[in-house]
């Protein structure tokens, strides 16, 4: 127990350490970045510019926005968008997340179920062309970028067949498409590790021993090689977690979903910097808490990890 909270410590206190950082290199970075949120097709002028600057603490020492910056994320606050007047970070990220959260998930669930599936299938079949059509398969779902899939997907079942919502999120229906196109890498990746870590499973002594006792072919699959093959998977949950959350920006462009990946393009696009900065904070932010989650429960799955490093 002693060595298990040692480790969840400083695993924390690595994860505190890591969000600083993230927060840091991103603040110092929107300010070297050329122009301003500002700045458009029409001239302000000097005046406005100056009253605009100090609204915002832009007219403050770098050291002094940076501490003040620093200061007001402790507290939990993401500042106010340069673009809507009045709007919190906070408030944006609030509105987006569900949809996004929902999204991201509803796709890891469905990635987990069918990329271990696949895997098992692969490493169990003994006809040759099904393996091949498999591969093929997660090859595919390797190489095509996930928003060129999603357009495909549109165009095929939401513009021409017509048998599927193309736009919005507001019934399952709607979750088909976008959960489909954000899918195809994980199930890939999920496949092939499992399929290597089962066939792997599969001749060790210890299923060896349990067909030897005559136990059910059910039993030894789930039971013995499922349960070991499983654990490469755990270990990339986390970053497929945040690799479902943060990959969905695009998705949601593609399918007009508001969520906060939206939010981030626009905000890319008018040059909202404080958007820019919080939602990168609060995505690196929720990657580091899943790769920390994760790290803990693989520590208490499997006991051959060493907790002392």
């Amino acid at each position: 127990y002693y060595n298990m909270f040692k480790y969840i410590i400083k695993r924390i206190g690595l994860a505190i350490v890591t969000i600083w950082a993230v927060a840091t290199i991103t603040f110092f970075l929107m300010n070297l970045v050329p122009g301003g949120p500002f700045l458009s097709e029409k001239a302000v002028s000097p005046k406005a510019m100056a009253a605009l600057e100090a609204k915002y603490g832009l007219d403050k020492p770098l050291d002094q926005q940076y501490l003040l910056y620093m200061k007001n994320l402790l507290h939990g606050d993401l500042g106010v968008s340069y673009k809507k007047t009045g709007v919190s970070v906070n408030t944006i990220i609030a509105q987006g997340l569900p949809n996004t959260v929902s999204l991201g998930l509803s796709a890891f669930v469905f990635s987990l179920i069918v990329g271990v599936a696949m895997g098992m299938w692969m490493a169990a079949t003994k006809k040759e062309w099904v393996r091949g059509i498999l591969l093929t398969g997660t090859t595919l779902g390797v190489s095509i970028p996930n928003f060129v899939f999603a357009i495909l997907l549109m165009l095929v079942f939401g513009v021409y067949l017509k048998v599927l919502p193309a736009t919005g999120l507001t019934t399952p229906r709607h979750y088909i498409l976008p959960v489909l196109a954000m899918s195809a890498y994980p199930i890939s990746q999920i496949s092939r590790l499992v399929q290597s870590s089962y066939s792997e499973a599969m001749n060790q002594d210890y299923v060896v021993m349990a067909k030897a006792k005559g136990l059910k072919k059910s039993t030894i699959t789930f039971k013995h090689i499922l349960k070991n093959a499983i654990l490469p998977v755990i270990t990339i949950a986390g970053p497929m977690i945040a690799f479902l959350l943060t990959g969905s920006f695009v998705i949601e462009n593609v399918f007009a979903i508001p969520g906060i990946g939206r939010e981030f393009v626009n905000a890319i696009s008018n040059r909202d910097y404080t958007i820019i900065m919080g939602m990168t904070i609060f995505i690196g932010a929720m990657i580091i808490v899943c790769n920390l989650l994760v790290d803990i429960i693989s520590a208490v799955v499997d006991p051959r990890k060493k907790l002392s490093k």
